[in-house]
């Protein structure tokens, strides 16, 4: 009984490290300013029509709720942190969007089983902790024949590669803990999910992103708005030597991406899943 005590403890402090986490910085910025179309083309993937009940699990500000919303279905857009929900209710809201939001751990749903039509996640779910758990969530909640669609960073595209970089200079995690760019892994993504889904297609694809002029442009814009590169640096913050050392590995990372002319226009690679829940 301890033991099951130390661990749910455990658990609700990883997750509120996690909720605070995205909630540094300004990742309202980043997903407006650089990853703006994902959503649109996870949405077109999945087939979402009107009248369709949709969940976005780790929607963060609605990147993928808005649009599936504006396309006429009835939208729950779920998240960890609620600072995100607030920016993505606002954003909504500005828009003329209608749609719910919820703040959820994306690892203990609450919602009914087989209650979507579709369930999806952009650049969201794979940053939950426990990969399996939260991939039986999706399945759980997604009803029979209903589609479940995912759009993941790879280990090999630029995002999976910065986290490697930042790697050597975050914390330990967590015991039990995998790396989120798995799920841009077709056979963990495969294994995750298991035989309780059919139809299902993965292709890999890029985002063009020309937000920055210099590669300090990039590492200094991260720095300040992206949570997990801001997480990374306090925990180095009292070493001046090993801070100057991410700085020069995340400059150096994308100027990498610059071509003989002198431009920054990278392509950062996702996985984008769908598939039908059996049964």
């Amino acid at each position: 009984m301890t033991e099951a005590i130390d661990a749910t403890e455990a658990d609700r402090a990883l997750k509120a490290k996690h909720r605070t986490m995205w909630a540094l910085g300004d990742y309202p910025a980043v997903a407006d300013d650089l990853i703006a179309d994902l959503g649109t083309a996870l949405v077109r993937a999945c087939g979402v029509k009107s009248g369709e009940r949709v969940l976005d699990v780790a929607a963060g500000t609605g990147n993928a709720a808005i649009p599936a919303a504006r396309a006429g279905a009835d939208v729950v857009a779920s998240d960890l942190t609620p600072e995100l929900l607030e920016a993505g209710r606002r954003l909504a809201e500005k828009q003329g969007t209608d749609l719910q939001w919820r703040e959820a751990d994306a690892e203990a749903l609450p919602f009914g089983d087989g209650e979507f039509d579709t369930v999806m996640s952009c650049v969201g779910v794979m940053f939950a902790p426990h990969h399996q758990a939260a991939a039986d969530e999706l399945v759980r909640v997604c009803r029979p024949g209903g589609m479940i669609g995912l759009l993941s960073w790879t280990p090999e595209g630029f995002i999976g590669r910065m986290f490697a970089v930042m790697k050597p200079y975050a914390p330990p995690p967590p015991t039990g803990a995998q790396p989120p760019p798995l799920w841009g892994n077709e056979e963990h993504v495969r294994t995750l999910l298991g035989d309780r889904v059919s139809d299902v297609h993965m292709r890999r694809q890029t985002v063009k992103v020309d937000h920055f002029e210099t590669p300090e442009d990039f590492r200094d814009y991260f720095k300040a708005a992206y949570g997990p590169t801001i997480a990374v640096y306090r925990n180095i913050a009292d070493s001046p030597d090993r801070t100057a050392e991410l700085d020069v590995a995340l400059a150096d990372l994308a100027r990498q991406q610059g071509d003989e002319a002198g431009s920054l226009a990278m392509e950062w690679e996702y996985l984008l899943v769908t598939a039908r829940r059996s049964g």
